[in-house]
């Protein structure tokens, strides 16, 4: 449908999506176990090493910096729930010069964290084989994870749930053994930090927060995004924060900042669990959290390999790289990223000793988490409607305000190095869109709605391609979809006619329901469809309008066997398809968001291919409704005799075991649609239309709706 799918941006077939895998508890373990790896086990060392006692208010510091970030990426997320995470972001808000700088650069910082995490691996293995050279072994391991990776996101997340389990019992141990020993006179220091090494210490602890937004690059593999991803991030952000604090001060009333600080040559220990551990419980104590530390790093690092891999993939689609990174391979996974990510990773872990770059992915990483903020007020103001995000961050625009300007304070504080790694990073990225990308792609961001609306101009093609998204992520909870199924009217003729007369006979019968005329009905749904803004795909149409007198959606669906005739309206013309079904919805102005969401779900149905037979043959107005709203919310059930349905047959209604979410809407009888009430008794012949959630739904399909169903209470 035209005003809700997204338009390609080149003449290449539509990206294949990737399959939605992930749940609550995926979202929730990926962003745990990719924060709860080096930023608790190797860090911590470092972090004494800058900050003193004053440690766990470093990593509280970086948390509070952190979190305006964390917000704007989550109302981002909900609202564009696509991979490629925050370089999608950048790039549809403003524009893909600013992304392919946002997809190159986080993509680089993710892999050298992993990588990092990879060295950790060998840093604790040392404890025990001294001699042996960690490099190969953390690249076996990156092949190793990266195979699990090609096998799909769901065993990959399976594979971060275990992992995490593992984690936190040992962590519980850890921290509840090490909070009975702690000498709490060497937590002293910590309310009298050195405010420049509280700082800068803070800015490289910010890596260890890194983890929390790796979901949003996976954010198109998760189920129910809008519940699933916020509650995911802000679940996994509060046990981080309580971990690291906590941990860090345990550390410090266990062994104390100096000896943390003094380990490898003044430049702190890098294997401060198990040092802590040893004191605390002896050789087995350090034997217990050095294999935490390996769950933990392994976990980071598939994590990293997870989310990573998405940015090529993202960046392929919108052809800023080669094609083939955006192709899905035969598992529905992006192979081509993976294969990148992991070849990177065995570079670094090689050839490289990234310990040194921590504080250089810091800083790129604070840059993002500034762009995000500005994306959120980019978005917001430039007013798009198809702009609905299931989270929107609080406080608007100060925290944004406060998200842009508290990481550029930290990166100049941090030194000169991050600073010019941070800019030649962004020298790469636009170079690579200047010499390589620019010719082509043809889309523009957000900002030049903003634009338009100082006077300038303004890319349509996003709002097209937001609407596309909202098609995908399906309702909302809230969205009265019972009431549009149980209030719906129904025109059905025979004969041909022209749109125009339709609309006036539309406008006339939903009137009389609604506080408005029927000509501010009739002049919007012909006003919209003359400039081009009523889809019109599949056999279908679907005039809309929205009015300030209305306060609820009503919805009235037409269907023409004969056809309906568009020659006086050629902005609105289908072309040679002959046009069956038009569906005209009439709603309150001051809910765009919930008018385009209900607007794409129809177009949704109608887009599949058994809707149009399934509509020229219904019998009558509640086959027809059953036709539009057949989806995974909705069931009818003949009551025939057969199986457990006849068990229905003479049952009152209030005594029908109905599972909780469902209810009974309509029951069509003979030729007469009966609205029931409690007391309504079910007969033999009758179809029942049920609603409810999709889980409810799946399990009233699964006893009454097959033929060979048996006797069984709900």
């Amino acid at each position: 449908m035209d005003a809700v799918e997204a338009t390609p941006h080149s003449a290449r077939a539509e990206p294949v999506r990737l399959e939605k895998q992930l749940g609550l508890w995926d979202v929730y373990a990926l962003a745990t176990g990719a924060t709860l790896s080096s930023g608790f086990f190797l860090l911590p060392g470092l972090a004494a090493a800058g900050a003193g006692a004053a440690m766990p208010l470093s990593y509280l510091l970086a948390a509070l910096i952190v979190l305006p970030g964390l917000v704007s990426s989550v109302e981002l997320t909900t609202a564009m729930p696509k991979a490629g995470g925050i370089y999608y972001f950048l790039d549809r808000s403003m524009g893909p010069l600013v992304g392919t700088v946002g997809g190159f650069g986080t993509w680089i910082a993710l892999v050298l964290k992993a990588s990092f995490a990879l060295i950790g691996v060998g840093a604790y293995l040392q404890l025990f084989f001294p001699q042996l050279q960690f490099g190969p072994i953390a690249a076996a391991l990156a092949v190793l994870l990266g195979g699990v990776n090609y096998f799909g996101a769901k065993k990959s997340g399976a594979a971060q749930v275990m992992l995490l389990i593992g984690l936190f019992i040992l962590l519980l141990w850890f921290l509840g053994y090490g909070l009975l020993g702690m000498e709490v006179g060497r937590l002293s220091g910590v309310f009298q930090p050195r405010a420049a090494g509280l700082i800068s210490t803070a800015g490289l602890v910010i890596v260890s927060y890194m983890g929390l937004t790796k979901v949003a690059s996976v954010a198109e593999e998760v189920k129910n995004p809008e519940r699933n991803l916020p509650l995911g991030t802000f679940l996994a952000f509060a046990t981080v924060v309580l971990v690291y604090v906590v941990g860090t001060a345990v550390m410090i009333g266990i062994t104390g900042a100096d000896v943390l600080a003094a380990a490898d040559d003044g430049h702190g220990d890098l294997t401060p669990v198990a040092t802590v551990a040893r004191d605390l419980a002896g050789p087995i104590g350090a034997m217990v959290m050095t294999v935490a530390a390996l769950l933990a790093v392994s976990s980071g690092a598939n994590a990293g390999i997870l989310s990573a891999s998405r940015y090529p993939l993202a960046m392929g689609r919108d052809r800023l790289l080669p094609d083939f990174f955006g192709r899905i391979g035969g598992r529905g996974t992006p192979t081509v990223g993976i294969a990148a990510t992991v070849a990177v990773i065995v570079f670094c872990v090689t050839v490289f000793d990234p310990t040194g770059i921590a504080k250089l992915a810091s800083a790129f990483k604070l840059v993002m988490f500034a762009l995000g903020c500005l994306a959120v007020i980019v978005m917001r103001e430039s007013r798009i409607e198809s702009y609905d995000p299931g989270y929107r961050s609080p406080f608007y625009p100060a925290v944004q305000i406060v998200g842009i300007l508290a990481p550029f304070w930290l990166i100049v504080e941090m030194g000169y190095l991050p600073t010019l790694f941070t800019f030649a990073l962004i020298t790469l990225g636009a170079m690579w869109f200047t010499y390589y990308a620019r010719d082509r792609v043809d889309r523009e961001g957000a900002i030049f709605h903003v634009f338009e609306r100082l006077g300038r101009q303004r890319d349509d093609r996003l709002d097209t391609e937001l609407r596309g998204i909202l098609k995908d992520r399906g309702p909302r909870d809230a969205d009265p979809f019972d009431a549009l199924f149980t209030g719906a009217g129904v025109i059905d003729l025979d004969e041909s006619i022209d749109f125009e007369s339709l609309a006036r006979r539309a406008g006339d019968r939903m009137a009389r329901d609604l506080p408005v005329s029927a000509d501010a009905l009739v002049d919007g749904f012909l006003r919209g469809t003359r400039v081009g803004a009523t889809p019109v795909s599949h056999g279908a149409a679907l005039p809309h309008v929205r009015l300030e007198q209305l306060s609820e959606v009503r919805l009235l669906l037409a269907r023409v066997r004969g056809g309906v005739r568009f020659e006086s309206l050629p902005a609105g013309t289908p072309g040679d398809e002959p046009v069956h079904a038009v569906f005209f919805l009439a709603g309150p102005e001051s809910d765009p968001g919930r008018h385009l969401r209900i607007l794409a779900q129809i177009a949704r149905r109608v887009d599949q291919e058994v809707f149009m037979p399934e509509w020229l043959a219904a019998q009558g107005p509640a086959q027809l409704k059953e036709a539009l709203f057949r989806n995974e919310r909705l069931l009818v059930l003949p009551l025939d005799g057969v199986g457990a349905r006849a068990d229905l047959e003479g049952m009152a209604l209030r005594s029908v075991p109905l599972p909780d979410d469902t209810l009974i809407a309509m029951i069509r009888r003979d030729d007469e649609v009966v609205i029931p009430d409690g007391d309504t008794v079910l007969r033999s012949g009758d179809r029942v239309t049920v609603l409810g959630e999709p889980d409810a739904i799946a399990a009233l399909r699964e006893r009454y709706a097959r033929e060979d169903s048996v006797p069984s209470a709900v």
